[in-house]
């Protein structure tokens, strides 16, 4: 969860984090399309692309070779494009791409003390089950709640999880995720599905929608019912998490879950100190 240098997406440092790495040092694969070799980046709490590209010394920076299988050579068809369908070979390195998401841990609770916390994919999937389970809403699109619940972090499959103790501006926080993002959608191969995980981050971060209104407080129902469960677990009290989140839901679902674990926390609290 920690913030990745603003610089990742520039051609150097893509380069030079596929050096040997440090010991002692968490290692997260990163992918060349023309080999089946991994190499490493040795930030431990720094997901980020480190290269996905493989690129000749007489290409232009950017340019997608294509991929070498044995004596093979293929590149994705105009029909895979198309109808938005990746390639097997971009929807691998997506999805390996994605796989910071299950390890990289929420720094919120690191930096409370809790071990083993949850990782972004953890809270992700739990709000994505939020939506599947949710009362009906007059006009929501319950499969569009869930899309974004699933998409709406999965920038930080290479920024890390950015918190306000790392004080960076919103707007700032913003760009490098859509960088992030359009770095991702790129790995992925364009096309029709690219353009949708777009469109579910742009919507979830602007809060353009009934779905977006939703989605925002189901991350906030998520983070307060995740604090309580570490609480009663570890006998920490966490009240900056309740305080922060304090007034701002926007449904009547929203404020019916939050008010429930507020009363069982109550509950807790006052069976904890008698």
């Amino acid at each position: 969860m920690a913030v990745a240098n603003p610089s990742y997406l520039s051609s150097s440092s893509l380069s030079s984090h596929c050096s040997s790495p440090p010991l002692n040092r968490t290692l997260i694969p990163c992918f060349h399309r023309s080999s089946s070799k991994y190499a490493f980046s040795s930030d431990p709490y720094t997901p980020r692309l480190v290269s996905v590209r493989s690129q000749a010394s007489n290409s232009e920076p950017g340019h997608i070779l294509p991929v070498s299988s044995g004596s093979k050579t293929t590149i994705p068809s105009d029909d895979d494009t198309a109808t938005g369908t990746s390639s097997s070979v971009s929807a691998i390195d997506f999805l390996t791409l994605c796989h910071s998401l299950k390890t990289t841990k929420r720094k919120g609770w690191i930096n409370h003390g809790i071990k083993g916390p949850e990782s972004i994919a953890d809270h992700m999937y739990r709000m994505s089950l939020m939506a599947l389970i949710a009362g009906d809403v007059p006009g929501l699109n319950r499969e569009r709640c869930i899309k974004i619940a699933i998409v709406h972090d999965i920038a930080e499959a290479i920024v890390g999880d950015i918190t306000p103790s790392d004080g960076v501006p919103k707007a700032e926080k913003s760009r490098r995720e859509q960088a992030a993002l359009n770095e991702m959608c790129k790995v992925l191969g364009g096309g029709m599905r690219a353009e949708e995980i777009q469109e579910l981050w742009a919507e979830y971060e602007n809060n353009s929608s009934i779905e977006a209104n939703l989605v925002k407080d189901f991350d906030k129902v998520e983070m307060i019912l995740q604090a309580l469960e570490y609480e009663m677990e570890h006998g920490k009290v966490l009240d900056e998490f309740y305080l922060s989140t304090a007034g701002k839901f926007q449904t009547e679902i929203g404020k019916n879950w939050a008010a429930e674990i507020i009363s069982r926390r109550k509950k807790w609290l006052a069976n904890t100190h008698n």
